[in-house]
């Protein structure tokens, strides 16, 4: 499927299918802050895109762009090489969750079909990356994962990390020194209307922690009954 894509394409489909995923279209300005290119240049690209054999995007002009069905199976398989990279950046080379995400962008345009399968096959064909986001399976499929975000929980609300969905490296090492990594358990203690902050404790840690909401945003959970 990806083998007449160039990498800017593939970087393209990616990028418009992570926006689309919180958002109905994709915008021109919203493709070129996620991939520091000007909107004149995303504009050029995404009319190109509409106009390939099949179309990878539907486009119109003033309403953004989405995925065609092609576009956006094109876009899981680079997503499935992606995440299977970072795992096994994480999990066999030893690298730090806050360090795979660049090493895997560079890697996951130019690994084979073949590879990828014996890369899911030595991985023990897993479900979820290093920051608990999905993988696509074999059949370009998304396992299902939470979508409540930490910031609407209240106290006395208890939950568990399922995924982390920034990738800036400073907070995910932030992150991890506050133990606030997929699988670790949290109770909320208070929340102000105010700034939206909440105060939370980590499982088995006496020291609270304050969040606000540009961090809680990118953070979901599984609610603990």
């Amino acid at each position: 499927m990806r083998k007449n894509l160039t990498q800017p394409i593939e970087d393209y489909l990616k990028t418009i299918y992570m926006i689309t995923r919180s958002h109905e279209r994709a915008t021109t300005n919203q493709i070129a802050e996620a991939l520091k290119v000007a909107p004149a240049s995303v504009t050029g690209m995404i009319k190109k895109l509409s106009k390939t054999n099949p179309p990878l995007v539907e486009y119109q002009r003033h309403r953004g762009v989405v995925l065609t069905p092609y576009g956006n199976q094109a876009a899981l398989e680079i997503l499935r090489h992606h995440r299977l990279l970072e795992l096994f950046l994480h999990q066999i080379l030893g690298f730090d969750w806050d360090e795979v995400h660049e090493e895997a962008d560079r890697l996951e345009h130019v690994i084979s079909e073949e590879f990828e399968e014996r890369l899911a096959s030595a991985l023990g064909n897993p479900s979820l990356d290093p920051h608990g986001d999905p993988i696509p399976n074999r059949d370009l499929q998304m396992p299902e994962t939470s979508n409540r975000m930490l910031i609407d929980l209240r106290p006395p609300q208890q939950a568990i990390i399922s995924r982390v969905v920034s990738a800036n490296a400073e907070l995910l090492r932030y992150l991890s020194s506050r133990g606030l990594t997929p699988h670790a358990c949290l109770s909320v203690l208070d929340y102000s209307p105010f700034d939206r902050n909440l105060t939370i404790r980590i499982e088995n840690q006496e020291q609270v922690i304050v969040l606000g909401p540009q961090i809680t945003r990118q953070i979901y959970v599984t609610l603990i009954d």
